[in-house]
């Protein structure tokens, strides 16, 4: 499942990022509120953990303006702001849970893992397919065909990350930030060795091939017309 931190406290935003990332999520950082805002409207996130106190826009409008926008996504608020009042206000507005820093990160992702189960569209969103591949999220588990194929952690994030872009064209270097978490190299091979290895598992014994390079650009998952 993808998640957004918008966080610009470096140390926290880089924490958060890494427990989550270890607890098999794909995550997404955003330093500022209105980076934090434009991936929120413009990209699929499951949940948004949301600061108040950011630099340009702060989470109340943020949380305001995306809600009044009609998206639905869970968002659960994580600021230092600890007042009864800033809790209803948070609440009021339209977030979904309100957690207090400094906090144990065991609390967050237990909380995290609520609201993913409390979510109205839970069962649509627990499984993203195309063609005959499907992807159990919660169960991290990968069918085609109806063939348990078995992959490892990063594998997994990785495939997931090109289904939910499905049709669209990843570059090398957006596949390592937001899989990776690192920015790439042209020195490294690390992605076109993932890309190996994945394609081998799922496409080389199956029919129609949905892994495909894109010469001088990056890797895009589709069903071709044949």
């Amino acid at each position: 499942m993808r998640l957004l931190i918008v966080e610009d406290q470096e140390k926290i935003g880089d924490y958060i990022r890494q427990g989550l990332s270890e607890a098999g999520f794909t995550v997404s950082l955003a330093r500022t509120g209105l980076d934090g805002y434009h991936l929120a409207v413009s990209e699929q996130f499951d949940l948004i953990i949301l600061d108040v106190m950011l630099p340009d826009v702060d989470g109340w409008f943020i949380l305001k303006s995306f809600r009044e926008a009609g998206h639905n996504t869970p968002i659960l608020f994580l600021t230092a702001l600890d007042s009864v009042d800033d809790k209803v206000k948070g609440l009021e507005l339209g977030a979904d849970d309100y957690l207090v820093k400094p906090f144990a990160f065991a609390e967050l992702l237990a909380r995290i893992r609520t609201l993913l189960r409390r979510g109205t569209s839970a069962q649509v969103s627990n499984q993203i397919s195309i063609a005959d591949l499907t992807l159990d999220l919660p169960k991290r588990r990968v069918t085609r065909n109806g063939q348990k194929i078995t992959l490892s952690q990063k594998e997994f994030s990785l495939l997931e990350f090109l289904v939910r872009r499905q049709g669209e064209v990843l570059t090398r270097t957006l596949i390592a930030s937001e899989v990776w978490d690192m920015n790439f190299s042209s020195d490294t091979n690390v992605i076109d060795v993932a890309i190996r290895r994945l394609r081998s598992k799922i496409d080389d014994d199956f029919s129609p091939k949905l892994i495909h390079t894109i010469r001088g650009m990056g890797y895009k998952v589709e069903v071709e017309d044949e």
